[in-house]
């Protein structure tokens, strides 16, 4: 069997990276990372960091055109600026919608154009990090448990019943996903987490608070 690893660069995919490469191999898993117009590039340059350690088969696509007409905040042609607070008082403000940094439907196409690629490529399941925090409160109802049975079941009646979709961490928070992948010894100084495109992370915008924490539940402090 060969495991399709959508990857990103930072904490949860890289440790889905990681568990699909310790049950499968290197040699029968294969990473694809979506380039659309994220502020956040430093997490490409991550991604490829990562890839170099492990030393698995590599691809890189570009979706930015398909969001050119989002203003979310995550984009780089957006003027909104990222929340620098955590996601439950973001949500504070958006009356239950999702936060300014959800990428419409972000996982949706990343899972169709995966299932695609991974059909190609012989592969019979696609790995993705989405985590309980993130779907907490719908701040990204892309990330639910809800969201990840409903895609699984249209990609694998799609596929004629021969690609599954796997989220191995749908139910669990990103300080089990941390606890997780120290247990397999995930590179996460190579990681990136922050939404801020700068050289160092902000350490204020949602996910580099979640990061920290996340770390630090598990007795670690980074220090960056």
């Amino acid at each position: 069997m060969k495991a399709l690893v959508l990857f990103s660069g930072g904490v949860d995919s890289t440790t889905c990276l990681a568990m699909a490469i310790d049950k499968y191999g290197k040699e029968n898993t294969v990473a694809l990372s979506v380039s659309y117009g994220q502020k956040h590039v430093k997490e490409i340059e991550a991604a490829e960091n990562v890839i170099k350690y492990y030393n698995v088969e590599h691809i890189k696509i570009d979706l930015a055109n398909i969001f050119e007409y989002s203003d979310c905040s995550l984009l780089s042609h957006s003027d909104g600026e990222i929340p620098k607070e955590e996601y439950a008082k973001q949500l504070e403000k958006t009356d239950g919608k999702p936060v300014s940094t959800y990428v419409p439907f972000r996982n949706g196409l990343f899972l169709s154009v995966a299932a695609s690629i991974a059909l190609s490529k012989g592969c019979s399941v696609i790995y993705y990090g989405a985590h309980s925090d993130d779907a907490a409160g719908s701040a990204y109802p892309d990330c639910s448990d809800a969201f990840n049975k409903a895609i699984n079941d249209a990609i694998y009646i799609g596929s004629g019943n021969e690609l599954k979709v796997e989220a191995p961490f749908v139910k669990l928070n990103k300080a089990d996903v941390v606890r997780i992948g120290l247990g397999l010894k995930v590179p996460y100084e190579l990681t990136w987490s922050c939404y801020e495109g700068s050289d160092k992370p902000c350490g204020k915008c949602g996910t580099c608070i979640d990061r920290k924490a996340a770390f630090e539940a598990n007795g670690i402090i980074e220090t960056w």
